[in-house]
């Protein structure tokens, strides 16, 4: 199969650059169903245009390019060690490239393999099929952010403000409805879920994440599933936990549940959350070229999806230069929107850990720390950065409030939002949190107008320290230096509104 790995390379890149059609109608329609002017739909029009930037460039979608995990049919006989080395050929080169982050860490040394490559990564499951002509490859790349919002139940459980779920369909509803609450805007919503009932701890965790390769817009096959999955729809819109989490109409946009047989004494529901930017595409190769024959999923001529570029300005956007002063940050409150302009840095698990024991390598007064870990390419001895969204915040929220306190910072870029650790030293010492647009690496990356420096680098390029130049760069005001929290507003308000779910219905 001569082709097998340049169709390998092409399925990678298109995945990483191009959303699903299914996905594509799915925010269309979210951008229709969000009231004109509000942060969901501000934030829903940044994500369009994220989008249709990427598209274009051909750049990562977001710049989490998650961990690659295929799924393959080949014809009895095929050999699987040969297609297995020749895909890991393809991640590198992707990786190479720039389609891919590197992502692979290993987990005793914290080295960053710089390849994709490494025990375990990339993920890949084979299964024989009884046609000899075809071999039929799917992707999934699904980001750590969204990833880190899974959750496995075992029932019967007592749930936060839903009460009693048994060991039944609708204690499977609740399961379902409170992994959405809980993931707020720290998974990328408005997103989708994929769900097995049964199984053990292992396999129900493995069938709800190939129940994301659906297509958001199929009908399950067993019609108590296909009503649980049109409920849950439905019901976790009523949350009011919108886009980013900021408030809105539109939190899910999919559901698909799957079942297992299990043992007697388990009775496990599994959730697989997965972010608006849901990376999954497939192909049909000829069993004897390795040539791409068809596409799975794919939307062969994408129409644009933004009606305007970026987020649509008001004139009451505030622009901010850093470095920042306490005054200009406290006359900040929650809900401006802000354009950032000047010198940040990024920093993330690695840098914050490290800032903890050591002296930072650039001075923080006054600074802007951007949680970010973007895709670099170095170019004729000067760096490039490529896709630049945000990380989840609260992963820092044991080291957020102590470095605000010791280095002086004035300002953190993430998204998700922070705990009330980080909230009380804002307020003490005088900083704010700016909620970008989770997975909108693209458009971020054009508010980046120069890669100063780089420090730490030994971490790894997601978890290097980069020092850069930015200009109009978007984000909003969601918690700020008088004690208050968009995000507490929300997850209480939405809880209040999870509560009036708690009465069965299956």
């Amino acid at each position: 199969m001569r082709a097998f790995k340049a169709s390998m390379l092409e399925l990678i890149t298109k995945t990483s650059t191009t959303l699903p059609a299914d996905v594509r109608r799915a925010i269309a329609a979210a951008l229709e169903q969000e009231e004109p002017g509000t942060r969901a739909a501000q934030a829903l029009a940044v994500i369009a245009t994220n989008v249709d930037m990427a598209c274009e460039a051909d750049g990562p979608i977001c710049q989490d390019t998650g961990m690659p995990t295929f799924e393959i049919k080949v014809p009895v006989g095929v050999n699987q060690i040969v297609l297995k080395r020749q895909i890991e050929e393809a991640i590198a080169e992707a990786t190479r490239l720039g389609k891919l982050r590197p992502n692979s860490v290993d987990s005793l040394t914290g080295k960053n393999s710089g390849t994709n490559l490494g025990p375990g990564t990339p993920i890949i499951h084979f299964e024989q099929w009884e046609n000899d002509a075809e071999i039929e490859v799917r992707l999934i790349l699904k980001g750590g952010g969204c990833e880190n919002q899974n959750a496995q139940y075992s029932l019967p459980c007592e749930l936060p403000h839903l009460g009693r779920a048994d060991r039944n369909l609708d204690g499977v509803r609740k399961c379902i409805l409170h992994a959405i609450w809980q993931a707020q805007g720290q998974g990328c919503s408005a997103g989708a879920v994929g769900v097995c009932i049964g199984g053990d701890r292992a396999s129900g965790y493995h069938h709800a994440k190939l129940q994301l390769f659906r297509p958001l817009d199929d009908v399950n096959p067993d019609p108590d599933l296909a009503r649980l999955e049109e409920y849950i729809l439905k019901a976790a819109n009523t949350l009011n936990i919108g886009t980013m989490g900021f408030g809105g109409r539109v939190t899910l946009i999919g559901c698909k549940i799957g079942a297992l047989n299990r043992l007697p004494a388990s009775f496990f529901v599994s959730v697989a959350y997965d972010c608006w930017a849901f990376r999954r595409l497939g192909v049909v190769l000829d069993a004897r070229t390795g040539e791409i024959t068809r596409w799975l999923y794919r939307d062969e001529h994408p129409q644009r999806l933004a009606r305007v570029e970026g987020v649509p300005l008001t004139g009451k956007e505030i622009s901010i230069q850093a470095p920042l002063s306490e005054e200009t940050v406290r006359r900040l409150k929650v809900g401006d929107v802000v354009l950032v302009q000047g010198e940040v840095f990024t920093g993330r698990d690695a840098v914050h850990a490290h800032l903890m024991k050591h002296e930072p390598p650039v001075d923080l007064q006054g600074a802007i720390l951007y949680h970010c870990g973007p895709v670099a390419l170095r170019e004729d001895g000067r760096w490039r950065i490529t896709a630049a969204g945000p990380t989840t915040s609260m992963r820092e929220e044991p080291y957020q409030g102590e470095i605000i306190r010791r280095y002086g910072v004035r300002a953190v870029i993430g998204k998700g939002g922070m705990g009330p650790k980080t909230l009380a030293a804002m307020q003490e010492y005088g900083a704010v949190y700016l909620n970008a647009i989770g997975g909108a690496a693209q458009y971020y990356a054009r508010c980046i107008e120069e890669v100063l420096d780089v420090h730490l680098l030994e971490f790894g390029i997601p978890e290097a320290m980069w020092h850069l130049r930015v200009k109009d760069f978007p984000a909003i005001v969601t918690m700020d230096a008088h004690g208050n929290s968009l995000h507490e507003d929300v997850e209480r308000a939405s809880a209040v509104l999870l509560e009036k779910l708690a009465e069965p219905v299956f």
